[in-house]
């Protein structure tokens, strides 16, 4: 069978010196694993749009339940990813984190659309660097079920919560007041301006999830929280950001 369907490339891995293996998020039929036959060859038409975080058009062929990729051709392939090699490895990060949390043959839009919404932001440069990852990590737990509760703490019910802190494993504020006795680790600072960022990136229209500003100390524990709950939720490291990390402290 044949599908015709657009895709963003997560991974890409060589297969007998001249194809490739993808991992490919797909807008029909979700999460799929596709061989590119020929990709790495010199003058093959399908090595654009098969390459590390390209969403091209897609026609794949089906049998015995493996997907090969027949034809396609690249609708975006950021390219001012590709000459910045601390915005490509976030930009790896980012396929990394959506092939963890999506699934096969599934197909999920809204997973698609903010994995795209995302690189477009890194690749247009308006925002930090940081801002688009706190807020595209913050945004994907929701979307894979791991929406924390920022409205108010936990215990007292005040939206106004003083000195606010994040319980990394539970996703709920808790004040100064009434959060007590914390295990260590559990819980990662936040302050009013990075709570109330944490509480637009929830709620926010899809469209305008990077439409916010904030001052350097509450973006660094926007970025602080965003990134120690999500890899909490999903109980697992990441290559891709470690390498990110390493990139950064150069």
């Amino acid at each position: 069978m044949y599908l015709n369907t657009k895709g963003l490339v997560l991974r890409e891995a060589v297969y007998k010196e001249t194809s490739r293996i993808l991992t490919v998020l797909t807008s029909d039929a979700g999460k799929q694993t596709v061989t590119a036959r020929g990709a790495k060859r010199r003058g093959s038409r399908i090595a654009g749009a098969s390459q590390l975080l390209a969403f091209s058009d897609m026609m794949l062929y089906g049998s015995r339940g493996r997907w090969v990729l027949t034809e396609a051709r690249p609708i975006e392939i950021f390219e001012p990813l590709r000459s910045d090699l601390e915005k490509m490895s976030l930009g790896s990060y980012f396929a990394e984190l959506l092939e963890a949390v999506s699934d096969e043959e599934i197909p999920n839009p809204e997973l698609l659309s903010l994995g795209l919404n995302a690189l477009f932001a890194l690749s247009e440069g308006k925002r930090k660097n940081a801002l688009v990852k706190s807020a595209f990590e913050l945004r994907l737990m929701c979307l894979a079920g791991f929406e924390p509760d920022v409205s108010a703490c936990q215990v007292c019910g005040r939206t106004d919560v003083s000195a606010p802190r994040l319980d990394l494993s539970g996703g709920v504020v808790r004040c100064r007041d009434c959060r007590g006795e914390e295990p260590a680790g559990r819980a990662v600072p936040l302050c009013a301006g990075s709570l109330d960022a944490m509480r637009y990136i929830v709620g926010c229209d899809p469209k305008k999830l990077f439409s916010f500003t904030l001052g350097d100390e509450a973006l660094s524990r926007l970025s602080a929280a965003a990134e120690a709950f999500a890899l909490t939720q999903l109980d697992r490291g990441f290559g891709t950001l470690e390498f990110y990390r390493s990139i950064k402290e150069e």
